[in-house]
């Protein structure tokens, strides 16, 4: 891309209307146009012609009773093929989150939308114990939070992620937990007799270290300071903790990488991994008109390097790729990452949970087994 070109050669031509800054108040995304399934493309229009002022975006939640809890998947370049998403749908409302295209599936925006209605997956607990008993079933590491944050601010009330935690502690089942959020410290009852075990381990995302920044990107996630006293007491619980400088955005927060690695490793983080910016779908038009709402003098600049990385593109889905980029840009951010983080002793090889001491729940009127007799005895 020309960088000298004009910013709507840049920008996406096929951005929603905005709206009113005082009803989305606290929210990530600017606007809520209609997902890329609908029929018809909505946008919202205010006359103010004496009628009453439509109302601010309030969270919304819908008890949702799923057939199934753990997605299943086949893709060669994670580390898991499984996962348990709690919620669909995130109130954090990060404005770069790649999992917002999920909303439209739904038959809603991956703008406001996918902050305000979400959904909790009632009965998540009792599925998962159906699942894990099914014959057969063979233990793997489940990651919780894959899609969504499964500690963003409705699991305060709702609980669904302790209830899901619950079954993992009680059965001995491994999990990786992805989190921006200092709830998980709620938990640290459930965590920590589960890593003296070898069964669990957090991720926290820590995107920046600016608060401003934070607030605005990312309206309600943990600020970045709370982040960092999360790592410390997962740490000093005993509980493996990784940094995730995720996702590294040009010319927005790269230039922290090693600052955020510093501070994560002080902390207490011992692992580390970082994910460069994705725009599929939806959230290609959602992040441009975050920039030209929050950084309008970056944004031309942002998104042109954003597309090197990309093969010229906004975004190219090949495994292997998706997650660091390619071309010179991209090159460099991965090298500089490996670089602070060898400089810093987090360690090359991921730590692997045990999948061995698991143990199927009991259904109820199930006759105990041998094992269960003599632990009851003792």
């Amino acid at each position: 891309m020309n960088p000298d070109a004009p910013l709507d050669h840049a920008i996406p031509c096929h951005i929603g209307s905005q709206i009113d800054p005082e009803r989305r108040r606290g929210r990530g995304a600017v606007s809520n146009a209609s997902g890329r399934f609908e029929r018809f493309s909505r946008t919202e229009e205010f006359d103010d012609r004496g009628e009453d002022e439509p109302p601010p975006f309030r969270t919304e939640v819908i008890m949702e009773r799923a057939k199934s809890i753990i997605t299943r998947n086949d893709s060669p370049d994670i580390s898991f093929d499984r996962s348990i998403n709690p919620y669909r749908g995130c109130e954090h409302g990060c404005s770069y989150c790649f999992a917002r295209p999920s909303h439209t599936f739904l038959g809603l925006s991956a703008g406001l939308d996918f902050e305000t209605k979400l959904y909790a997956k009632t009965g998540a607990a009792a599925l998962l114990e159906r699942e894990l008993s099914a014959p057969g079933y063979q233990p793997r590491v489940i990651a919780l939070g894959a899609n969504t944050d499964p500690y963003q601010p409705v699991e305060k009330e709702h609980r669904i992620t302790r209830s899901v935690l619950e079954v993992l502690a009680r059965t001995n089942h491994p999990v990786g937990i992805v989190t921006k959020s200092a709830l998980v410290t709620r938990d640290i009852d459930l965590l920590a007799p589960m890593a003296e075990r070898g069964l669990v381990k957090v991720a926290l995302s820590v995107t920046t270290l600016d608060r401003t920044l934070s607030r605005a990107m990312e309206p309600r996630a943990a600020a970045p300071g709370r982040r960092l006293a999360t790592i410390r007491a997962l740490s000093e619980a005993g509980i493996p903790v990784s940094v995730l400088v995720a996702p590294v955005i040009p010319a927005i927060n790269d230039h922290e990488i090693e600052r955020i690695l510093e501070s994560a490793r002080e902390a207490g983080a011992s692992e580390a991994g970082y994910v460069l910016l994705r725009l599929p779908h939806e959230v290609r038009d959602i992040f441009a008109e975050w920039l030209v709402t929050h950084a309008p003098d970056k944004a031309r600049h942002v998104l042109s390097l954003v597309r090197s990385t990309r093969g010229g593109k906004d975004y190219d889905p090949k495994f292997f790729k998706r997650q660091s980029g390619d071309g010179p840009f991209a090159w460099m951010i991965g090298r500089r990452f490996s670089l602070a983080a060898e400089r810093l002793g987090f360690a090359k090889r991921r730590l692997k949970l045990d999948t061995t001491l698991f143990r199927p729940p009991s259904t109820a009127g199930e006759q105990l087994n041998l094992f269960d007799v003599s632990e009851v005895a003792a």
